[in-house]
């Protein structure tokens, strides 16, 4: 096959992961366009098949888009929904109102709080600020040079997780949900059409959360084009060694 396009959400975490995935695929002599979408977008240009390959779907949430015609492959990062704060702290259930300020809660992990909030009624005190993706790292900054002591709840990856500002806060009973696994959907024809080497590299691709959230700072706070950021990912300059 030597043309593929890449549909991913229009967000720099996408983004970032979509173009990962498209150095790979040029490596091995596949011509890649790009689509972004967004999450209303999906199910029908999958169906439609404008695009060949989706990057990437959070399994077991996004199970919906699967259909006739098209398959799943890799893992790419985990994605996970996690409280943390500025300090170390004990596990979740132990956590006071008294420990915190209030709440600072990620957009996209709003109705994961919503549910977690109904079993830690000894929070439900603190007021909540809801926060764009792409505004949380700025907002902790400020938060941190006040000297607050917000509750964070966001989903790993995320740039805010490439800095040295937060403690995950041990949540065993999965109160925000469980571990999922960012893998891709290609249509049956663009795999019948590849290269099995190529699907194969593909099947064994690991980005894993720490060079997402790297990608995600790099691109959504630092202005970085996709490209570069996962160029700079390819040849081990993303991440300090």
């Amino acid at each position: 096959m030597t043309q593929m396009t890449i549909g991913h959400l229009y967000t720099s975490l996408h983004a970032g992961c979509a173009s990962a995935v498209a150095r790979v695929l040029e490596a091995n002599g596949v011509e890649v366009e790009f689509s972004d979408l967004d999450a209303d977008d999906i199910a029908e240009v999958l169906e439609s098949g404008e695009i060949d390959l989706l990057v990437s779907s959070w399994f077991p949430r996004d199970e919906k888009f699967m259909g006739p015609g098209l398959r799943i492959i890799g893992d790419l990062y985990q994605p996970v929904t996690s409280f943390a704060a500025f300090e170390p702290l004990g596990p979740i259930e132990t956590l006071l109102a008294s420990d915190f300020d209030r709440v600072i809660v990620a957009d996209d992990s709003r109705e994961a709080f919503d549910s977690a909030s109904a079993r830690l009624p000894a929070l439900s005190e603190l007021p909540v600020e809801i926060v764009g993706e792409g505004a949380l790292v700025e907002q902790l900054e400020k938060a941190q040079a006040m000297g607050s002591r917000p509750l964070v709840v966001a989903t790993q990856p995320h740039a805010i997780f490439h800095l040295p500002l937060l403690h995950v806060i041990e949540d065993s009973a999965s109160l925000l949900g469980k571990e999922m696994s960012a893998r891709m959907i290609i249509r049956d024809d663009a795999a019948r059409n590849a290269d099995q080497d190529l699907l194969d590299e593909l099947s064994e691709m690991m980005l894993g959360n720490k060079v997402m959230s790297a990608l995600d700072y790099a691109i959504g706070v630092e202005g970085q084009d996709p490209d570069d950021a996962a160029e700079a990912w390819q040849r081990g300059r993303l991440l300090p060694r």
